[in-house]
């Protein structure tokens, strides 16, 4: 499962994906650019800097090779969780969606899905008080116990069906949730353990909960629309991405750790 040792995560914030900024609206165009939707939400897969638009994060500079393996000008486009397969299956907005995308069967109906490239799973993050309290879903799922999710997602999914008995917020933003949990106006937030993990270094006060034993086993993948012509070619670069250590690479800049052992 995982390799743990999320060592270096400050120099996360020097790297930075270069890329055209484009909204939905303006998403229309020809061969010559690859528009990619992303949440911007997610780092280290995905962040969108609010003072300057541009974008960042292993996905973003992944959607990047593949735009230069293709030969198009890589445009990013605006998207959110809730919105984002409505995005994905709305001709002309996105070539391929990318950012922490979980592969699940209800995305496949809709979609291509590409090979796998990270395996996850969901694990909680808590104040570190708190560390030996909600280790397990049945410690979670109690009356009064503050869970706080981002909406339309995996994650919130998750919450609802697992955690009935207790308190569930839904949180628009998921670029200060764990802010909110850090502040104490939350009790457990559950997510993918690399965001977990990611995050709990960013705020020494959380910690991530045994995300080398998440509660689930899943895998990301790149979503293009049904029919794409670039879906095979997308396949066969992510192949030789993941093969030739390219993947690898950009993990580690951003994680300072080598891939999860069950990714190779």
């Amino acid at each position: 499962m995982w390799l743990l040792g999320f060592g270096a995560l400050a120099l996360v914030a020097a790297v930075a994906a270069a890329g055209c900024v484009a909204p939905p609206a303006a998403a229309g165009g020809d061969q010559a650019t690859l528009k990619i939707c992303t949440t911007g939400d997610y780092p280290p897969l995905t962040y969108r800097d609010q003072a300057t638009g541009q974008y960042s994060g292993v996905d973003i500079e992944m959607a990047s090779d593949l735009a230069a393996h293709l030969g198009r000008q890589p445009v990013f486009v605006a998207t959110t969780w809730p919105t984002l397969m409505a995005d994905l299956t709305s001709p002309g907005i996105c070539d391929i969606a990318v950012g922490g995308i979980t592969d699940t069967p209800e995305r496949r109906r809709l979609a291509n899905v590409t090979l796998p490239y990270l395996s996850s799973g969901k694990t909680p993050v808590v104040a570190a008080a708190n560390a030996g309290r909600y280790s397990s879903i049945e410690d979670i799922d109690q009356p009064g116990v503050r869970v706080i999710e981002n909406s339309g997602g995996t994650n919130e999914r998750f919450a609802r069906t697992n955690f009935p008995a207790a308190q569930i917020t839904i949180w628009a933003d998921n670029t200060t949730i764990f802010d909110q949990l850090a502040a104490g106006n939350a009790d457990v937030m559950v997510t993918d353990a690399v965001e977990a993990i990611y995050q709990s270094s960013l705020h020494p006060g959380l910690v991530a909960l045994h995300p080398e034993q998440p509660f689930t086993s899943e895998v990301k993948a790149y979503l293009l629309p049904n029919d794409s012509p670039i879906t095979g070619l997308t396949d066969s670069w992510l192949a030789g991405a993941l093969r030739d250590g390219t993947f690898a690479g950009i993990y580690q800049r951003w994680l300072g750790s080598p891939v999860p052992e069950a990714t190779r």
